[in-house]
């Protein structure tokens, strides 16, 4: 049975050799001229099917590629490519005074009008090459006229908008002006998706016979008109999307209808779809490609690139050197890397330039060297784009990256966008705007990543002859003969969404400039929506709700086939769910209560006691299991980082105190120790300045309070306190920590115990209203009450920069510490005796504990799962 695609190629053929046939005309010496490359086998096939002579059958570009050599784009000329544009369009602001200041006060600005300026003159220069070569003149003149300087709002973007026209009127004549010059027997064009402007200039310029063919006359008339009723899955979410496409594409492959065309509206959700597919060692091509910067090739270059910079994180570096194979003439370099990692880890270094002066050991210094070599050839000051390439070029094969990229598909393609490998070097005007173009590192790097984001990659696809599923633009998908159409993303974004505003263009100039103003372009979408509907079997899905968590509603454009579904009494075919529903039986998951009888630690901390205390099992999971969550490199400062380092400058200011100063001279000392401990723990001073800012406002209140406890007798005695005990109450476990403040009270006759905290005072005094559910200072008491030989005194002190500083006191906090110990060493007894260690699941630690995931909480049977 023939398909509706085929009768329009049957159709067509026919009538362009009657056409032929009328008028006398070699059919050999007329020119068919179709929308895109892809329908060139259909129409052969169609010719072919009637014997005979054919017409030649090309698109307008391919024909003028046929006809000579592509034309030589000139120094500053505009050329189309994104990575040259991109270079001659900074260069062309800078000349400007005000360009030149823009770029050094606001870089992400300029970069934004680099961008738009590119964008303005690749259309403008599309349009006008679309007409005639004797219109151009006119065309620029009509231009300038509409363009023309203004003040006032908008006078910016008229500016660059005028300086997007004058390079564009400078760009060399396209390959296509040799099809004006060409003599065939006749022009036959077929339109489908829209007119094509440069088509209908050729056609109306022809000195010979001419033919529109228009496919799309039928396609508008009425959506609905279609004998055949497209079905619509409106799913949960982005997975259940995914998977439901995925489905009905196979559904479609079991019957034997192929090949089906994979509509590529959303990206992210059809790269999901492919690789549902590819589990299913499904042969498809994809024509749509992905964004280049996307692919890991790319993302590699990146990585190394970012983690040259000085003030670049170790996360970046890491994540950068992991996708490496690993470093010529270096062994077991894997191994280095995680113990490099290991080390930033432990000692909380952040930032590359720390790790290279980090006192390692001798192997893993050497590996830091070897990486430190390598990223210094991405070091130094401004230069040229040309030298920049070159350097990291070099750093590429220094790592061992460049041959990793040349055996891959996508890394190839990178290496061409960045015109790193010889073929895709570029032509003279390449060369020029590569080397006139002086930038630094930061900009180097953002001009790399620009070049990526703004590529494609096309994965490589199986043979012609063995692929079933195609993944294709709605706008590619047209007369072409595909058995089936699967639309996932038919939601109000990705079909049918009204285009983003241009740059810099009105839509009132776009179209007197003939470029595709927003209107066209939601014609051109609709027209290809309504070829589409015309494949044998058509489903669109679209989700309720976006990945983002925003609602979605039908597109537009099926709402508008709905509707005219309705006025002849007919609806949109509910989608039937081919996937195979499975009953599982319910298991419900067992709150776990592990035994560790012969596992208990050594020794416990504070911290490990109130783990205890709050959930046994997580107890159980940080220090019988021993697990730890890794810190991230990179992570923004916290308030508890911000707690570390005040305790370190406290207890310096502390230890060189000998007596009490003036305000003013212990302000100062602050101050400075605050600034060395910054400098010690590599912290910049733009990720510093709130805790800066929070340390200034507590200086003076400390002070004021530090100095009322000097009037009362009250004398600092140590500070980072490190104690221990092993007594037989605990059957041998050892308590050990680390006091932050031992001080001498009344007049030298008792001790007083300072824990610093920067948490808030309610939460201090809600612990110590209890004193037996007190755990930390407790804990200290018991530690350092065999040692004092004299009363203890505990209490929190709340450095919160915003009120008077009023310390939290634990009332008897021997007794607590008595009874801690006693109830600790039962405990660790009952343990012992193989009593378990239960996931409680309960109250606000639950909330945000580490082991929530092994004790599985969210999928215990109490309805509580988050």
């Amino acid at each position: 049975m023939q398909t509706a695609e085929g009768r329009v190629w049957q159709a067509l053929a026919t009538r362009v050799r009657e056409w032929a046939a009328v008028r006398d005309l070699p059919l050999r010496d007329v020119v068919l001229l179709l929308p895109f490359s892809a329908l060139l086998p259909p129409a052969r096939e169609a010719f072919a099917r009637g014997g005979g002579w054919q017409p030649r059958i090309e698109t307008a570009r391919t024909c003028a590629a046929s006809l000579a050599p592509p034309v030589a784009v000139q120094p500053m000329q505009l050329s189309f490519d994104a990575a040259a544009d991109r270079l001659v369009a900074a260069r062309l602001l800078r000349l400007q005074s005000v360009g030149a200041a823009w770029a050094k006060a606001d870089p992400r600005r300029f970069d934004r009008a680099v961008a738009a300026v590119v964008e303005t003159a690749q259309a403008l220069a599309g349009a006008a090459h679309e007409l005639p070569p004797d219109a151009r003149e006119a065309y620029w003149a009509d231009a300038r006229q509409r363009l023309a300087p203004s003040a006032g709002p908008g006078a910016q973007q008229r500016w660059l908008a005028r300086l997007a026209l004058e390079w564009a009127a400078q760009s060399a004549a396209p390959a296509t002006d040799r099809l004006f010059e060409a003599e065939p027997a006749g022009w036959v064009a077929l339109q489908a998706g829209g007119p094509d402007g440069l088509v209908e200039s050729l056609l109306a310029a022809a000195r010979c016979p001419c033919l529109i063919v228009d496919a799309d006359a039928d396609a508008d008339a009425g959506l609905s008109s279609r004998t055949n009723i497209p079905s619509l899955a409106r799913c949960p979410g982005f997975e259940d999307e995914a998977q439901a496409a995925a489905a009905q594409v196979l559904v479609h492959l079991e019957r034997g209808e192929h090949p089906v065309a994979l509509i590529g509206l959303d990206r992210q959700l059809v790269r999901r779809i492919r690789a549902l597919l590819e589990r299913q060692h499904v042969p498809l091509a994809d024509e749509t490609g992905w964004t280049l910067s996307t692919t890991r090739a790319a993302a590699l270059v990146m990585a190394i690139l970012r983690a040259a910079s000085p003030r670049a994180g170790t996360d970046m570096l890491f994540d950068g050197l992991k996708a490496l194979p690993g470093w010529p003439g270096v062994e077991a370099a894997d191994n280095l890397l995680r113990a490099i990692e290991r080390e930033c880890r432990r000692r909380a270094i952040s930032r590359v330039e720390r790790l290279a002066q980090a006192e390692l050991e001798p192997a893993l210094a050497d590996h830091v060297a070897r990486i430190d070599a390598v990223l210094a050839l991405l070091r130094g000051g401004p230069a040229s784009v040309a030298e920049w390439l070159s350097r990291l070029a070099g750093a590429l094969r220094g790592c061992g990256a460049w041959d990793m990229l040349s055996a891959d598909a996508a890394g190839q393609a990178v290496l061409r966008a960045l015109r790193l490998d010889e073929p895709a070097a570029g032509s003279a005007a390449w060369h020029d705007a590569a080397s006139q173009a002086r930038m630094g590192l930061d900009g180097f790097v953002a001009w790399a990543d620009a070049v990526l984001e703004g590529g494609s990659f096309t994965p490589p696809g199986p043979a012609a002859d063995t692929v079933r599923v195609v993944i294709t633009p709605l706008a590619r998908a047209m007369l072409r003969p595909f058995a089936a159409l699967v639309c996932p993303g038919a939601d109000d974004r990705h079909l049918g969404a009204a285009p983003a505003a241009h740059p810099l263009l009105s839509e009132a100039e776009q179209v007197a400039l003939r470029l595709s103003g927003r209107a066209q372009r939601q014609q051109r979408e609709a027209l290809a929506f309504a070829q589409a509907l015309a494949a044998p079997r058509v489903t669109f899905l679209r989700r309720h709700v976006d990945t983002s968590g925003e609602p979605l509603a039908d597109s537009p454009l099926l709402q508008r086939l709905g509707l005219d579904l309705a006025q002849q009494g007919r609806a949109v075919a509910p989608w039937q769910d081919p996937r195979v529903r499975r009953q599982l039986e319910w298991r419900p998951v067992a709150h776990p209560q592990p035994v560790a009888s012969e596992a208990l630690p050594g020794r416990v901390s504070a911290s490990a006691v109130e783990a205890l205390r709050d959930c046994p099992y997580r107890f159980f999971a940080r220090h019988v299991l021993g697990l730890r969550e890794d810190d991230e490199l990179e992570a923004e400062l916290e308030k508890r980082d911000f707690g570390d380092w005040l305790h370190r400058v406290l207890y310096r200011f502390h230890a060189q105190r000998q007596a009490p100063g003036s305000v003013e001279d212990e302000s100062r000392q602050l101050h400075a120790i605050a600034s060395q401990e910054q400098g010690t723990q590599g912290l910049s001073d733009d990720e510093f300045l709130p805790f800066a800012a929070s340390f200034a406002r507590l200086v003076p209140r400390y002070l004021e309070w530090l100095h009322r406890r000097d009037d009362d007798g009250d004398q600092w005695q140590a500070g980072e306190r490190e104690a221990r005990l092993r007594t037989a109450a605990t059957g041998g476990i050892e308590l050990y920590g680390v006091i932050d403040r031992i001080d001498r009270v009344e007049h030298g006759a008792a001790l007083q115990l300072i824990d610093y905290k920067t948490s808030s005072p309610e939460r201090l005094k809600a612990r110590v209203r209890q004193p037996l559910e007190d755990t930390q200072l407790a804990f200290y008491a018991a530690l350092l009450a065999p040692e004092a030989g004299r009363p203890l005194r505990a209490c929190y002190l709340p450095l919160e920069p915003s009120d008077a500083i009023k310390p939290i006191v634990h009332d008897n906090v021997q007794r607590s510490a008595e009874v801690l110990v006693r109830e600790l060493g039962a405990e660790f007894d009952r343990l012992r005796a193989g009593a378990s260690l239960p996931a409680l699941g309960e109250g606000e630690v639950c909330e945000h504990c580490e082991a929530r995931g092994l004790c599985r909480r969210d999928h215990w049977p109490d309805g509580s799962a988050a």
